[in-house]
This record gives structure tokens, C-alpha cells and sequence, in this order.
């Protein structure tokens, strides 16, 4: 197929070339010189992408890596947590827990509404001897795309006088929704490079408040490499990384984040992917009711995440749909991942459009016109006007 593919799956995104670029070149002394001073530059702005001038922790790992590193600084075996979980990524930082030897308290919410934060000030102040050592919450479920208030959360914990730590799962949100940890009273904040930081997977970000770092010295879970203590307040420059530095991904993580913070600007990046998710919307709505069954998964936008939308197309329209896009249109939609099970004929049902990171407005118009063109071509029965319908919320947005 010419022209380029455009892979619209939350995760991996789009890498700009200038990042690519920056990752082309030869591996440099990672004992002294430059890449040690890019490393102290793009530490200092890793802060300023979570908003919290505490600390940050760099691991070569990936989402699930960033969990486990969170769990192995917060716990020791047999302590207890409160997941509140809206959707499969909630679900699985429980169980992550849970095999770390964590006693895990779940507070499940669903797969299409946000938490209800009445509900975590009930369990907490039943928890009248302090067991629950922290409160997990993923601020935008990947999966079902439901996002949280966690400032509406912070409250609930202090409704509660509950002296638990507040860690916040973020891999789907950072530079895409408005996210700021320390004005939010939020202790432990995870990442990942693969989505609003514009990078190849490989690195996971685990930002420390000083009450969890004071918390973790007892945590009995932490091993030499999961430890984040070194790599917030280590004095040699591999203690930054457990051992030899991710090189080329430092590399293209200082160029991303020159273009998010300096050249577009953090409230900006929120702003775009706002008007972003909102024209993918409004699309859906345009092709949405009867007959169609077509409808989004998250029904208030205000509980909406910016940076992915899941959708249902009936009648396993969705994984129609997908394969066609990826055969004739050199578009990639993300599985309803986590809406139901492979071996269950609903699961055809659900997919997810992702607007995140390095994408723009001809992007995602675009690749709403090539789901109405293959929505067409298959017959699938649908609303009017939804390209229509996408267009003037994205101008109406500006």
C-alpha cells in the first residue's frame, strides 16, 4: 500500500520524525559529557510534564513495569490496597498487586462510568485500624476510556482522615489530559513513553511524593532494581537507571520533550487533545442510534478521557470495520480490549480510536473519514453526516 500508515491504536503512537531522528546516532560514553547532562535536563522536565516538583524515577520498562515498580517502593507482603478500578487497566494493577503478595480491596466501578468517590470515603473510614497502606486509581482507563476526578478522589480520602498514599496510573493521560500531582495531593504518579510522550515503548516514569519515598524506606517488596530510592536521589549517573543507561531513548525523550513543553506548551497539548476527542464524538453521535446501534462506550463527556474513545459497532461491526481500514484505508483502530472476552461474539463488538500524542486535526478527520468509507463499503448501517459532524466540532473547539 503507498503513502503512509497511520496506526490510531492507543499505544503505540505516532513517533515524530524529529524524535526518530534523535534516536539515530551512535551510542555515546555514557560515563561523562553530554548525555549525562541530557539526563539531569530531561529529569528536571519529566517533573514539569506531572506538574510536581518532588521526584521522578526513569525505568527501562513498560506500563505493566511502571506498576510493579509503584507496588514493589509502597508495599510490604501481606499489606493492603484499595483499587479503584473503571475498566480492564484497573483490574490488572490489582492484580499485579496481588501477586507481588498484596491483599488487594477492589472497588470495581465497571467498564463505563467513572469511580463514584462516596464510595472510596465509605471504605476508607471502615478501615478504622489503618490496614489500607495506599488507594490505586487509574486516572484514564485504557481500555474502557472512562476518566476519573482525581481531585474529586483526593477529597474522598481526606473525608475519610485516611493516611493512605494516593498513586494515580496516568500511562494514557500524561500530555494529553490535565493532569497536575502535586496541586492534587497525589503521592505516586505512573507513566509510560508510548503514548502522549510521542516515544517508542521502553520507558516507564514513576513520580515520588516525599511522603511516599519517606513511606518506602519499609516496603519489603523492593528489590535492587524496582528500589526507586537510587534513581531519585542516587549520586552516580547510573543509579538513575538500575545499571546502563537507555541511551537512544534518552535521546528521543529530550527531543520530545522540547517540542511538548517548549514549542506547543503543556496547556496547549491539553487543549488540542480536547478538541481532538471531541470531534471523534461528535462523529459518533452523527453515526449513532437506531438502527445502527452505534454508540460510545463512555455516555457524559465530562467522564470522557481526551486521549482514546471506545466505541461499539453491533453485529461484530467493529472488527469488520477494523480489518477493513487496515487493508484498504492503511488505518489501524485499537480491540475493544477488555469489553469482553475473545471467545464471546460481543467481543467483535468494541473497538477504540486513538488521538494522542503526536497527532493532529487531518489525522484524526481523517481516519473518521476512512471509518465512513468502510462503514459504507460494508454495509454496515449508520448515521449521516458523521465526517460533517466531526468538522465543526473541531472548529467550534478552537
Amino acid at each position: 500500500m503507498t503513502g503512509r500508515p497511520y496506526l490510531a491504536i492507543p499505544g503505540p503512537s505516532p513517533v515524530p520524525d524529529r524524535v526518530l531522528n534523535a534516536m539515530h546516532r551512535a551510542s555515546p560514553n555514557i560515563y561523562e559529557g553530554e548525555i549525562v547532562e541530557m539526563t539531569r535536563g530531561v529529569v528536571a522536565d519529566l517533573k514539569r510534564v506531572a506538574c510536581t516538583d518532588q521526584h521522578v524515577a526513569i525505568y527501562i520498562a513498560n506500563g505493566h513495569g511502571a506498576w510493579e515498580a509503584a507496588a514493589a517502593n509502597m508495599f510490604s507482603r501481606g499489606d493492603k490496597a484499595l483499587v479503584v478500578a473503571t475498566g480492564r487497566f484497573g483490574i490488572g494493577w490489582g492484580e499485579t498487586l496481588r501477586a507481588l503478595g498484596v491483599e488487594v480491596a477492589l472497588l470495581d466501578f465497571g467498564k463505563s462510568a467513572p469511580a463514584d468517590p462516596q464510595r472510596i470515603t465509605d471504605a476508607l473510614r471502615k478501615d478504622t485500624a489503618h490496614q489500607i497502606k495506599a488507594v490505586l486509581v487509574t486516572h484514564v482507563d485504557t481500555a474502557s476510556t472512562a476518566r476519573n476526578d482525581l481531585r474529586a478522589i483526593r477529597a474522598a480520602i481526606d473525608a475519610a482522615a485516611h493516611p493512605a498514599l494516593y498513586a494515580v496510573d496516568a500511562v494514557a493521560t500524561l500530555g494529553c489530559d490535565p493532569l497536575q500531582m502535586d496541586d492534587w495531593g497525589i503521592d505516586v504518579v505512573v507513566g509510560a513513553s508510548q503514548k502522549g510522550l510521542m516515544l517508542p515503548p521502553g520507558l516507564a516514569f514513576v513520580w515520588v511524593s516525599d511522603k511516599a519515598l519517606a513511606a518506602s524506606q519499609s516496603a519489603d517488596l523492593s528489590t535492587p532494581y524496582w528500589n526507586w530510592r537510587p534513581r531519585v536521589v542516587g549520586a552516580q549517573f547510573y543509579q538513575y537507571f538500575g545499571g546502563t543507561a537507555p541511551t537512544h531513548h534518552i535521546f528521543g525523550l529530550r527531543e520530545a520533550l522540547t517540542m511538548l513543553l517548549e514549542e506547543e506548551g503543556l496547556d496547549a497539548a491539553w487543549h488540542r487533545h480536547g478538541r481532538l476527542a471531541r470531534s471523534v464524538w461528535a462523529a459518533f453521535d452523527a453515526w449513532a442510534g437506531e438502527p445502527s446501534g452505534i454508540g460510545l462506550n463512555i455516555v457524559e463527556p465530562a467522564h470522557r478521557g481526551h486521549s482514546v474513545t471506545a466505541a461499539r459497532i453491533p453485529q461484530g461491526g467493529a472488527t469488520r470495520l477494523r480489518r477493513w481500514l487496515e487493508a484498504e484505508a492503511g488505518v489501524t483502530l485499537g480491540i475493544g480490549l477488555g469489553m469482553a472476552l475473545p471467545a464471546e461474539p460481543a467481543y467483535d463488538d468494541f473497538l477504540r480510536v486513538a488521538h494522542m500524542g503526536h497527532v493532529n486535526a487531518h489525522m484524526t478527520l481523517g481516519a473518521l473519514a476512512s471509518m465512513e468509507a468502510g462503514m459504507q463499503a460494508l454495509g454496515i448501517p449508520h448515521g449521516a453526516g458523521g465526517v460533517d459532524a466531526a468538522a465543526r466540532a473541531f472548529s467550534a473547539a478552537s
